[in-house]
């Protein structure tokens, strides 16, 4: 279920995202190649983020004497994924293709914007279905009756955590997908975005009841990224809302 809801995620974001594109007068062609290399590059972020988690436990690979067992421990420290890690590095990739085929970055971006929330949405379905990021104990939550990836879930109700990302991913979509025609906003959707989803993710963070990503002065991996996210999407927002104004004055004068 989680791959099936993660390939439906893509092939609907993906079809948005050119169509978009089109709307906008850019090649769908680069927006299916822009694609391809973007989803290299989150496969590779979300994996090296999830092992950065794990840092502290590391020093397991002093202790290791044979190949099986190195890759075994590669397989643990870097077989999760971390979705945080795969938007700052599909975003990069990104960044890359569109300065090298000298795209049009602000429809793209845009564009980009609108849809991570689309597929997001259904990965988090499939994140339910998998029982991963699962959320804390409650009393009348869900319950897994066999979970063998993830045991510690099964026969405890906990909070959907995985549902409620999803609802309000689908609600950033909606709402990015309103502003998509408004030129004051043109070109700035991704910071807005990151700036949305930031607050989202780190309030649901509050709900989630596994650890294994990372605690760090009370805070979990994700919400202190939130917190950069948000930092960063506010102060692009101002600076390009400062620039607007100076260009609009000296268009006047």
């Amino acid at each position: 279920m989680y791959a099936l809801c993660g390939m439906i995620g893509i092939l609907l974001a993906g079809f948005v995202f050119c169509r978009l594109l089109l709307k906008r007068g850019q090649s769908d062609n680069d927006g299916v190649l822009l694609l391809v290399f973007s989803a290299l590059g989150c496969v590779m972020g979300s994996h090296l983020l999830y092992g950065l988690t794990l840092i502290p436990k590391w020093g397991a690979f002093l202790k290791v004497s044979t190949a099986k067992d190195f890759f075994l421990l590669l397989g643990y420290f870097f077989g999760g994924g971390v979705f945080y890690g795969g938007l700052i590095g599909g975003l990069h990739v990104a960044l890359i293709y569109i300065k090298k085929r000298k795209l049009n970055a602000a429809d793209y971006a845009d564009c980009g914007a609108i849809c991570i929330p689309l597929f997001h949405s259904f990965a988090r379905v499939g994140c339910f279905f998998a029982g991963c990021c699962y959320g804390i104990e409650v009393d009348w939550g869900f319950a897994s009756s066999h979970n063998p990836l993830v045991p510690e879930v099964v026969g405890i109700r906990r909070f959907p955590t995985p549902l409620l990302e999803a609802l309000l991913n689908l609600g950033l979509f909606l709402m990015l997908f309103l502003l998509r025609n408004k030129k004051a906003l043109h070109g700035k959707l991704i910071y807005l975005y990151l700036g949305a989803y930031a607050i989202v993710r780190f309030c649901v963070e509050f709900l989630r009841g596994d650890t294994a990503r990372g605690i760090w002065f009370g805070l979990s991996t994700s919400q202190w990224i939130s917190l950069c996210m948000l930092t960063i999407s506010v102060a692009s927002l101002l600076y390009a809302h400062k620039k607007r104004n100076r260009e609009t004055v000296a268009a006047a004068s």
